[in-house]
């Protein structure tokens, strides 16, 4: 269920409740993630409902037991007794700013596991089984990021391009061995990073419209430097947002990880788990919206600086697209099981936690073709 309410303003996006290998999801897991992206906007409590004011006029009511989490964006004032209810009913609350940056999260007191979080501590101090993890996750960004590259060669219809391509994937193809080899997780680190500089410096040649107003050489964050950037920024944001709420989900800590380094504020197991999934869904999904002009030069604004940030327009259409990825199907190639794109943080996070707990000897990371 992918549907627009208000056009101009909100997105909502209903998570499928399914059993997994055999054993019912148990943990809270709802509906619905709203959005509101409308600078100005109001949102307020009417009694178990969430409702968003536009201009002193009531655009959305939300039962607050069909909503997962809430995401504003920006100017959006939020009135306390919203963010009480959102706490009684253990909804997660994000404040970002207008561009997609992660200023604040509100959560209700933890729950879970709190036996699963005390070894997820115990082994983020134990080199062995960091390193371990690390080299999966690594390898697994690094194959999807190969996979579309290889894609890109097949497709590409100049022989020069394909050709530059095959190269990359062929470097990246090396990399991956070499991370299978890594002695400690600053290594495997280091075969990432070279990874991604290879990746991103044939980004554009996966760019078939629009290539020579979107055109990027490198990876740039903080402010993004181009539109691509900017695009990409945007949608990370997106997916460490979901990758937190799952990792709560299956009770997990999302700020204590193996592969990113721990810093206040920084949820580090999040990006651990939202490495295998940036090119397979936010890369993609980037590249779908500039080949697809669904997104045009006209929709960014370059600041004092050099930064360039998107309009309203853009960010409405890049979230519409999110949700609309999300409600892809695919099969899961280590379940084979027929699920939801927008449910492989939740199932990633539960098998992360089952390799925490020891259940599982390695952690299965997602890698599609």
């Amino acid at each position: 269920m992918t549907d627009a309410i208000h056009s101009n303003t909100l997105v909502r996006f209903g998570i499928a409740h399914e059993p997994f290998d055999g054993e019912r999801m148990t943990d809270a897991i709802h509906s619905n993630t709203l959005y509101v992206l409308t600078q100005g906007a109001y949102l307020h409590r009417d009694h178990l409902t969430l409702q968003v004011e536009i201009e002193r006029q009531v655009k959305l009511s939300v039962p607050i037991h069909n909503v997962e989490s809430v995401v504003v964006f920006g100017n959006v004032m939020v009135s306390p007794g919203s963010m009480a209810l959102c706490a009684e009913n253990g909804v997660a609350l994000s404040f970002m700013s207008e561009h997609g940056r992660l200023l604040s999260r509100v959560d209700a007191p933890v729950s879970g596991n709190v036996l699963l979080r005390r070894e997820q501590y115990r082994k983020a101090d134990d080199a062995g089984f960091a390193c371990a993890l690390a080299r999966h996750i690594v390898a697994a960004k690094i194959q999807n990021c190969r996979n579309s590259v290889m894609r890109a060669a097949r497709e590409a219809a100049a022989p020069a391009n394909a050709a530059v391509l095959n190269e990359a994937a062929e470097k990246m193809g090396k990399g991956i061995r070499q991370v299978a080899d890594a002695a400690s997780v600053d290594s495997a680190r280091g075969f990432e990073g070279e990874a991604a500089h290879t990746y991103f410096s044939v980004f554009s040649l996966m760019i078939k419209q629009q290539a020579e107003h979107f055109k990027i050489t490198a990876r740039t964050r903080r402010p993004p430097l181009d539109a691509t950037n900017a695009l990409l920024s945007f949608s990370y944001a997106l997916l460490a947002h979901d990758c937190t709420s799952a990792l709560y989900a299956a009770g997990l800590d999302p700020n204590v990880g193996y592969l990113h380094v721990d810093r206040p504020g920084r949820p580090s197991l999040a990006l651990d788990l939202m490495e295998e999934f940036r090119p397979l869904f936010a890369d993609r999904l980037v590249l779908t919206l500039i080949n697809r002009k669904e997104v045009q030069p006209d929709d960014f604004v370059i600041r004092e600086g050099g930064a360039v940030e998107m309009s309203e327009k853009a960010r409405r259409t890049l979230v519409k697209a999110y949700q609309s990825r999300k409600e892809e199907e695919i099969m899961h190639p280590v379940l084979e099981q027929q699920l939801r794109f927008g449910m492989l943080p939740f199932i990633q996070a539960r098998l992360l936690a089952r390799h925490v707990r020891g259940d599982l000897p390695a952690y299965p990371p997602v890698v599609l073709k």
